[in-house]
Parts: structure tokens; sequence; C-alpha cells
């Protein structure tokens, strides 16, 4: 019989305990190693059978034996210490109060979906992960931020594979509760419920759920609610779980919603408004429009200048490489939302326009998410160095007139959460030899603090827990009816064997089969006699994406042939609590994608801090960190005919590198010891140890982004919004000049027909201001190497011209002069930009005018 409602019903905890309440409400303990200890000692068998969550833990333990560990001092005293702990980790100065000068004092971070812990499926893939490691480390370096999502009721999916290697999806019930989320509550105890106005008199409306990650708190949405009707009800039933309307529906709650919930949550706990709005991806854009409608409503401003406000209050990351990774509407069905009266005071012809892809090639039928957030985000920036650059020529068409390279989407290469994925073997040796586990700060080089034997023996115990957590998983999914396993599962993988790893998504982009393209070559590699290779593999693809089915079933099938079954396994479920056993116990991290549509890829990070090499496209992170000592670039196939051939030539040169350099390093042994493949794994968690963090990456985000969003926005709001108003006025002016801007001539001198380095160029413009003031503008000399046609390399610098005096017939002549520094190919350009204190960039409002 199945229950129609299942709950949790929570324990009364003596008073000697009592602190056991906050320390499971408290997401800390998913990085914290000795909170997590303390539950699991409660009850280790119980522990793995519920999901590793504390909050689960005290719910399933039983009166019985909590009253147990009330009377055993030992246990109580380590309660208290944790207590004690989280106290001081909660109070105590962190980097980010001793950091120096003026800061925002409230961030919000608005994403999709948060990954936080396995026990709270909340998440996708790489964008949740990101997500949630980005809350982690601002809560370790003291940033005041507040993230905002949405709770699914059935999370993402779990994933089960069939006897016919097809992938197949449940969805179990979460109960927020049993999870050991809060649900807020206003003075007066009453659960704080956020409406928002849909077309056709209906209403959505959402509770918020508090999960307290660390310092951070995370506000999560949710539409079950009595308030709501049954369609309605269904809005937040699951991650990415339906399209159109269905979809829309959860953006406008994540957007919308949540601003209003980071309002409800600000006035409950007397923390200040936020200065900074920081949208993961476009899903949340409609953040921007909501807060357009509070100051046009409430202060009165007009759309530019609401529009000015919001943008210098906005960062905007992008994710994706690809067109299809965006969400996109269509026109007609936003149109209808606008005229349902959700954004009160906003032009809504006006609104559209700014998620309409207007570019020749673009359909102006649909509403584009990421158009809407670039529009919306003053500061933006894609994910690694290499992203940042495709971004820039994805989204080029925004800025017409502008230089790709010069496009205002800037890079903060994405980091993990070391405290999360550095396995506790390798915590408990760096703790041993220099006193703390933050493993990512300490010289691994050093043979003599850390010797080869030690280190090579916690590698092989994380292997080892890896191989045993594979047997398990496997017998689980393939036992017969009476809970008999296969005899062959006893040897499923070793711990002596070279183990590459693979797990990720499975969009068709990232090559799931890349390995299967020559079968045989790879039983070959599998099977060697003397040298073997072992791979693990694990993946969920969409419910929705047949063709990511396909590659699964296809690797599934490929790893069942008897011939192979030992030494490559695909594991069901992957996700964080499978991702901590794989990362460290894998000596090899395989990514193979189709360059570069990889945006960072931040598995391969994890992988490296405990240890493992990179085995790699050179895509996302990998292209601008590779340095030939941390792993292995595969060669990227970019002047093939056609995708067979590339594929045919990177899978070809992926096999090269496994038989002719992995395998000899790795078995090449000293006393047992792969001497020089130890070097390499030094070598990576040292060089990657600071570098691929998200503390370093979230110290960007602070240092590169949020202070100056927050100093813009502090600009354009002062004196009643004196500053956004004359910004919005200066953009209105330079808009409706720009296309009478021309620059009537340019003349240089001082320069002989063979320049030399100590020259000085002296260059005048004549520019015609039609209607505009020299104050309005820049005048450029923009110079630097040349190619053989002639361009500017992307390195190029800038040197301003002056007027040299009043207009004469609307011309007015700038000049200056540039000494020659460089040696070789030199070539110069002059141009006319908008100038405004306010702009981030000069080319952000597409407006450029060059010389002929």
């Amino acid at each position: 019989m199945k229950a129609i409602r299942t709950f949790t019903v929570r324990p009364v905890l003596a008073e000697p305990l009592a602190p056991l309440d906050r320390l499971a409400s408290n997401w800390r303990w998913s990085w914290s190693r000795s909170t997590h200890a303390l539950f699991a000692s409660m009850h280790p068998a119980l522990w793995d059978e519920i999901g590793a969550n504390p909050a689960r833990m005290l719910g399933a333990v039983g009166q019985e034996r909590l009253d147990e560990l009330a009377q055993d001092e030992s246990f109580v005293a380590r309660v208290r210490e944790e207590d004690e702990r989280l106290s001081a980790y909660l109070t105590g100065e962190r980097w980010y109060q001793g950091m120096a000068g003026s800061k925002p004092a409230h961030i919000a971070y608005f994403s999709p979906e948060f990954g936080v812990d396995g026990s709270l499926p909340q998440y996708s893939g790489g964008l949740g992960i990101l997500a949630g490691d980005h809350l982690k480390s601002a809560s370790d370096l003291g940033v005041p931020l507040t993230g905002v999502g949405l709770f699914y009721r059935a999370g993402y999916f779990r994933q089960s594979i069939g006897d016919d290697g097809w992938q197949r999806e449940s969805y179990p019930l979460l109960d927020p509760y049993g999870l050991g989320l809060t649900l807020l509550r206003d003075h007066g105890g009453s659960p704080v419920e956020i409406t928002l106005d849909l077309p056709g008199d209906r209403r959505l409306h959402a509770r918020i759920w508090v999960a307290d990650i660390g310092r951070v708190p995370l506000l999560l949405l949710d539409s079950e609610t009595p308030s709501n009707s049954d369609d309605m009800r269904k809005v937040t039933d699951r991650l990415y779980g339906g399209g159109g309307e269905h979809r829309l529906l959860q953006e406008l709650l994540l957007g919308v919603g949540g601003v209003r919930a980071v309002r409800a949550w600000c006035e409950i706990t007397g923390r200040p408004a936020p200065e900074v709005y920081h949208t993961n991806e476009g899903h949340a854009g409609f953040q921007g429009l909501e807060r357009m409608s509070e100051l046009i409503t409430r202060d009165g401003l007009t759309f530019d200048e609401a529009l000015a406000q919001v943008r210098a209050s906005t960062v905007f990351t992008t994710h994706t490489p690809v067109p299809a990774g965006i969400d996109r509407f269509s026109r007609d069905l936003i149109a209808g939302v606008l005229a349902g009266g959700l954004f009160q005071g906003l032009d809504a012809g006006r609104a559209i326009a700014l998620g309409l892809e207007t570019w020749d090639g673009g359909d102006q039928g649909v509403f584009n998410m990421a158009v809407l957030g670039l529009h919306l985000g003053q500061h933006a920036n894609g994910v690694s160095v290499l992203h940042g650059a495709v971004s820039r020529g994805m989204f080029g068409h925004l800025w017409p007139g502008v230089d790709t390279d010069e496009v205002p989407i800037t890079s903060i290469t994405n980091g993990v959460h070391a405290p999360t994925w550095v396995h506790p073997a390798l915590k408990a040796l760096s703790e041993r030899v220099w006193g703390d586990a933050y493993t990512d700060t300490h010289d691994w080089t050093d043979r003599e603090a850390v010797t080869d034997a030690e280190l090579w023996g916690v590698r092989q115990q994380m292997k080892g827990a890896l191989v045993a957590e594979a047997r398990r998983r496997v017998a689980g999914s393939v036992a017969n009816g009476n809970g008999v396993t296969h005899s062959w599962i006893g040897d499923l993988l070793s711990p002596d064997v070279l183990t590459i790893g693979f797990a990720r998504r499975v969009p068709t982009y990232k090559r799931l089969t890349l390995m299967l393209r020559d079968p045989e070559r790879l039983t070959r590699l599998l099977t060697d006699p003397e040298r073997p290779v072992q791979i693990v593999i694990g993946g969920k693809s969409h419910p929705a994406d047949d063709s990511g089915k396909i590659l699964i079933q296809q690797l599934v099938r490929y790893s069942r042939d008897p011939k192979v079954r030992g030494r490559i396994v695909f594991l069901p479920d992957y996700d964080i609590t499978l991702a901590k056993d794989l990362y460290p116990g894998c000596d090899v991290w395989l990514n193979n994608p189709l360059r570069p549509l990889e945006a960072c890829g931040t598995s391969g990070m994890k992988a490296a801090l405990n240890g493992a090499l990179n085995l790699s496209i050179l895509d996302g992170w990998w292209d601008e960190w590779f340095d030939g000592e941390n792993g292995w670039a595969i060669p990227s196939a970019d002047t093939a005919a056609n995708d067979e051939e590339r594929d045919d030539a990177e899978a070809a040169s992926l096999y090269d590198l496994i038989e002719n350099q992995l395998v000899p390093k790795f078995y090449e042994r000293e006393g047992g010891i792969p001497l020089a493949w130890l070097g390499m794994v030094r070598h990576t968690m040292t060089d990657l140890g600071t570098k691929a963090t998200s503390d370093r990456m979230v110290k960007d985000y602070v240092q590169r982004l949020y202070v100056p969003a927050a100093a813009h926005d502090a600009a354009l709001r002062a004196d009643g919004f004196g500053q956004a108003k004359a910004l919005a006025a200066f953009i209105g002016r330079v808009k409706d000049a720009w296309s009478r801007i021309s620059i009537a001539s340019v003349d240089s001198s001082g320069i002989p027909q063979q320049a030399q380095a100590g020259d000085t160029l002296e260059v005048r413009a004549d520019v015609r201001l039609d209607g505009l003031s020299p104050e309005d503008v820049a005048v450029e000399l923009v110079y630097g190497r040349t190619d053989e046609d002639d361009a500017l390399a992307a390195e190029h610098s800038v040197h301003r011209l002056v007027p040299a005096g009043s207009a004469v017939d609307g011309v007015v002549t700038f000049t200056g002069a540039l000494p020659l520094n460089v040696t070789g190919t030199f070539g110069y350009a002059v141009r006319v930009v908008p100038r405004h204190e306010q702009l981030v960039s000069p080319v952000e409002l597409g407006l450029v005018t060059y010389a002929s």
C-alpha cells in the first residue's frame, strides 16, 4: 500500500544533545570532516543507509539511541566541541572582513540549481555544482552573499540502467523538513509567501525554504503550498522537468519571486538590501525586470533611468558556449506575461525588446534569456579564458561595430570547493604533515615532508574505496530477484590497475563514446596481460534527450561484454555522493568534448586536487592551465573535413597517448612505486591547488565584479538617483546623435620613412561632433602589432587624444603624441567612442566610429 503523504518525525533531544539540531540544519557539515564524523558515529551502518544526511539521521536513529548518547560523556563532549566550532565559524572575521576599501554589504546570487550535497538533489550537473561551491567558498571567505533558487520537490531524477542498457528515471519526492531546511516565517510565526500575478487572473504563490550553507543563507522557493491551485503547485515539481510555459513559470518564479523573497528575508532578518545581483546563467534574468518595475513605481524613475540603475548593479555569468544551451521563449508568450500586470509600470514593448534576437540571422519571434541577461547586466563574464573568447564571438552581434576581442564580456575561470571535494584520507595526510587539512595551500613537491610511500599509499587507499563502491553499486544494479549477485563482480576493477575516470552530463558534444571509436583497440588496452587499463564511467542524460541515452546504452552494452567486463564499468545514478569516491579513486581524468564547446569542465579540477592527472582536449580550464607536467593534452583535429573524420583522429590520439605515454609512466616502478608518475601528481596538486579552487574564483568575483558593481550602484543611486538620471540622459543623447558622428580626417607626422624605437608618432584627427560636445566622447588612437592582413592584434593598446581647441564649423581637432616603444610590424587606427564615468567599457553601448 502506497502512502499518500510522507513526512519526518523529529526526535526529542535531551539538553546535552540540543546543539545537534543546529549542527544538522547548517550544511557546513557537508564539508566539515569532524561534524560529518560526529553524526556518522551515532550509527555508522544507518548513516550510510539514509544517505549521510544529519537531519535524516536524527529522525531515523530512534529515541532510544539518542537517549543512550545523551549519557555518553565523550559523545556529549564532541557535540559541545562541534557546536563551539560552528559558532566560531559563523561569527569570526574572515577574508572579506579584512579586505580594505569599500565593498558591498549584501550580494544576491541567483541560480536555477544548487549542488550542495548529494542528499539535497537540487542540481543536474556542473552549473549547480558550481553554484553550490560558490556559496560554500563565499561562506568560508565571509562574503555577505544570499543564494536564491527553487525547491524542486522531486529534484532532478534518480537514474537506473535496464537490462537493455537504457536509462530509466524515477522521481522520489523530497521532504524539506527531513532534509534540514527551515520554512521562512514572519515575525508572527506565519509562513512567508510571495505571490506573482499572471495572465488570465491566475496567481502563483510560493513559500520559502532556508538552507544555511555555513554563513550563507540559501532561499529556495516552493510552489507546493495550499494557496495554489493544483496546476500551480506543480511549477516547482522537478528540475528542468518541462518546456514552454512550465519552464517560463519556473524562471518567472526564480527571477521575480526571488527578488521578492530576498526583500522578505531582509525585512525579517534586518539584513540590508542587496547592492549587487548576480545571475548564474540566464534562467533568473527576470529579476532585472522586477527591479526595474520597483524603481519605476516606487522611486519614480523612467524606463531608461531604471535600466541604467539595474545594469550598474547586475553581474551576469554565461555558462554555455552553444546557442542550444540557452532558454528561448516565444515572443507572444512573453508578451502575454508582460500584459498581465506582473511588472507594474514597465513599458511592455521596450521590456520585450531587451530579450529579442534583433540581429541579422536572429529570430525576432523569440525571447532569448541570455540576451536579456546581457542587456540587464553591465558586468558580464564567461567561466574560463577560452569560454570568454567564445562568448565574445557568440554574443558579439549585440555590440554591432565592435571588434570581437573588445566585446564587453570578461572571464573568471571556475573553481571547486576543496574542503568538499578532497578525500578525507588526503585531508588526514595533510593534517599529519602540516597540521591542517587545507590540502590546496601546501607544497606537495616536498618529498621530505611527504614521502613517496606515504603519498602513494594514500592514493592506493582512495582507489580501493572507489573499487569497493563500484562493486557495491554494480552488485545492486545486477542482483537477481533472490538478492544473489554474479561471481564476476568480486573481480570488478583493481586498485593496482591504471584507472581512468569519465563522468559528466551526457549531451552529444561531450562525446561519452569517443573511447569506443575503435572497440578492438580499446579492448586490447583494457585487457593487456602485463599493463592493463580500467575505465570507470558515470553520467546522466536529460530525460528528454534520447540521443544521449543511446550513447549511454552503447557504452553499457560494451562494458557488459565478458571480454572487458572487469575493466570497464558504468556506475548508475552519478551524483555528488558517487563523485566524492570517483574523483579521488582515479589515476587519470578523461575529458574529450568537441572543442570549444566545454565552457569550463570543473570535474577535472576536482580530480586534480586529489592527485589525479588530466587527459583532456584543450578546452575550458585545461586550455589555460595545461603545462605539460600536470597531464596530457589530446590534440584537436580542427582541420578535419567532417565530424566523423575529426572523431576518428581524436580517438586515435587518445589511444596513442594512453598506450605510449600514460601506461609506460604509470607502470614504471622503483620499489613498487611509480616515481615519475608521482612527480607529475605532486606538481599537479601544488600548481593547481590554489588556481583551481572556488576560493580563488569567489575572490575574483568580489574584486573584479562585485566591488565595481556595488560602486556603480552607489554612484547612480546617490542624490536621488541623480547619476542614474544623468547616465540615462547621456545614453539617449549619444544614441540619437551617433549616426551623424564622423572622423573628417587623420594626419600623422614625426615619423621618418624608416621608424625606429624611440621615435614619436604625432596624430591629429578632425572629428565632426554634430550635437555632442568633446566631453561626451573619447577619441582614441588604437595601436599595436599587426598581422599579414594589417589587422591589429587582440592585445592592442589605446592612447587617448585630447581636444586642441573649440569646434570650427562643427569639427573639433584632437591631437596626441605616442612614443614608439615596440619593434616589428606596427599599425594604428583612430576611433570615436562614447565617454562617461559610469560606463564599464567604452564600447558597451555598441557605438563606435572608425576613421576610414
